[in-house]
């Protein structure tokens, strides 16, 4: 059942044998792995079934940098469903690579290798409706497909590998009956967890703190809990959580909010190939399950420990669009509907650079010039992406000549410098505020410098054609926009030792024995893949093992 908090009359005890505190991907994908078993779940959302103001604002926070990092309140949805609500749905797995300790990327590392999640992978590919687990084109297409680019082959890169994408789905509206309609699940709107209080041992989740925005108060008795809120609520709440454990929970040894990453991702150079015009494809295939799949220019797990760099991928891409030079109706269509583009999408679409009159006119005659082209994309998009229920995942230019740019996504070191800790601002729920210090290291630039290097040497090689790129931009276009939006990594991370760590292989808080984290925040490195995928997987795997503790 899903019931409003704000119509309990206050000061009640909820009792459960597991208590989740989040409905994101996270909190939904673990009720379910639990739904219709003798196990009794208790959900607490601090949102609503929709987008409220007042809720959001308690993620509001401050920067040190902001030109680095957007404020904490934008890429997160406090409601119902998480940020499932506007993410972009793309799915891919980690590689076996990510798990395993490298000497040369600093902290790397998990306790646990691919196998511990590759059984969780395909239903967790069901929940994110990205179809089968299958993430190469040989495994995903019985059909063969045309090259992405005829007469690339390098000893580097490899463009078999697959992004699979969601509707995107949102969890709280797909999920919302069945966890209804699941005897053993109660969900709560609009309760808030402000602590988590230990017994007097430290190691043990006695209760949680819930209250409303207006002001009631509940307490939350569980035999396990859970918190799969994101990286940054999950460490917020740990460090604000100080009545036992003075420096908060699992913090003894400050490693609560550090290791924060993202990813470092940009847009950069001029891809030319010496090709005919249909020798490039970079669009999407869609499976026979009718599912769209991309593929990349992934650098080899080989190639990452010979040349002792990070993770990287690569896409092709369109010229900039705020440069009206690009003579494109279509880009400079999406340069003045920039408005009415959310800011999740259009920062990184448009950055934050503004456009005088000068450029505002380029823009319109460049509209003018083409409006056949600006009409049918516009239809495209309305058709194929505002009124499909699965949606086209991104904005794909057919160009009228081999000339791309490329969109890079690569791995960040994680470095403990990069944190996010408390302030002295609190919410209206009297919680302190977080700051968040976002850092890349120079570990980062490197492998996004070398990575560009390999790939433009290849593309020569080859005989195909052109990178031309300026290696001084680098660490600028890597840097551009910042931390890759919702992305927020590594801030309770998995580990053997509790000096370096905060959770267990099993994601369970180390010395607590009834507290676990689900949620990107326990992982260790951040590979060159977008989270949610894993989120689900690891959830569910947190999951299985919760049941079987329980039921004993």
């Amino acid at each position: 059942m899903i019931i409003d908090a704000r119509d309990l009359p206050g000061g009640d005890i909820l009792r459960a044998d597991i208590c989740i505190v989040g409905a994101g991907a996270a909190g939904i994908s673990m009720a379910l792995g639990l739904a219709d078993t003798a196990v009794d779940v208790l959900v607490l959302e601090s949102g609503g079934l929709k987008r409220d103001k007042a809720t959001q604002s308690l993620y509001a926070g401050a920067v040190a940098d902001q030109r680095l990092h957007s404020p904490p309140d934008t890429y997160r949805q406090r409601r119902f469903g998480g940020t499932t609500t506007i993410w972009g749905g793309r799915c891919m797995p980690l590689d076996a690579i990510d798990f395993e300790y490298r000497d040369f990327m600093p902290n790397s590392g998990w306790p646990i290798d691919a196998s511990a999640v590759l059984p969780f992978y395909p239903r967790a590919n069901r929940l994110c409706e990205a179809g089968e687990f299958s993430y190469t084109q040989a495994a995903a297409f019985d059909r063969p497909l045309r090259p992405m680019i005829d007469g690339f082959h390098s000893p580097h890169f490899t463009t078999d590998t697959l992004e699979r994408f969601s509707c995107p789905t949102d969890f709280g509206a797909r999920y919302r009956h069945r966890l209804q309609a699941a005897p053993n699940i109660r969900v709560l709107l609009h309760a808030n967890v402000t602590r988590i209080r230990l017994n007097a041992e430290g190691n043990q989740v006695q209760f949680l703190d819930v209250r409303t925005l207006a002001g009631k108060a509940m307490t939350a008795m569980a035999g396990q809990f859970v918190l799969a809120a994101g990286g940054l609520e999950v460490a917020r709440l740990l460090l604000a959580s100080r009545d036992v454990q003075q420096n908060g929970i699992g913090n003894s040894r400050d490693v609560v909010g550090r290791y924060y990453m993202c990813h470092v991702a940009g847009t950069i150079g001029a891809l030319t190939i010496d090709r005919p015009l249909g020798s490039v494809w970079n669009g999407y295939d869609v499976s026979d399950e009718g599912i769209y799949c991309r593929r990349r220019i992934a650098l080899t797990p080989e190639t990452q420990r010979r040349q002792r760099i990070g993770n990287f991928i690569a896409r092709l891409h369109h010229p900039r669009i705020t440069d009206p030079s690009h003579r494109n109706a279509i880009l400079s269509l999406l340069f003045l509907a920039k408005s009415v583009i959310p800011y999740e999408y259009g920062k990184r679409l448009h950055g934050d650079e503004k456009a005088n009159f000068a450029r505002w006119l380029q823009h319109a005659r460049n509209l003018v010039a083409g409006p056949f082209d600006a009409a049918e994309f516009a239809w495209h998009m309305l058709k194929d992406r505002k009124l499909a229920t699965r949606k086209f995942p991104s904005i794909i230019i057919k160009p009228k000549a081999n000339l791309f740019s490329l969109d890079f996504h690569a791995e960040q070191q994680p470095s403990p410098g990069s944190r996010v800790e408390l302030t002295s601002e609190v919410d209206a729920l009297g919680m302190a505020r977080l700051r968040v210090d976002w850092r890349y290291t120079a570990v980062d630039v490197d492998t996004v410098t070398r990575a560009l290097a390999l790939l433009a040497a290849d593309i020569a090689r080859c005989g195909i054609g052109a990178f031309a790129y300026d290696p001084a931009a680098i660490e600028f276009e890597m840097t551009r926009y910042g931390a890759y939006g919702g992305h927020h990594i590594g801030t309770a991370r998995m580990g053997r030792d509790p000096a370096s760590s905060v959770v267990d292989a099993g994601c369970r808080i180390h010395g607590v024995g009834n507290l676990s984290i689900a949620s990107a925040a326990v992982f260790p490195t951040s590979s060159q893949a977008n989270p949610t995928l894993t989120v689900v997987a690891l959830a569910l795997r947190l999951a299985a093992s919760l049941k079987s503790a329980v039921s004993r």
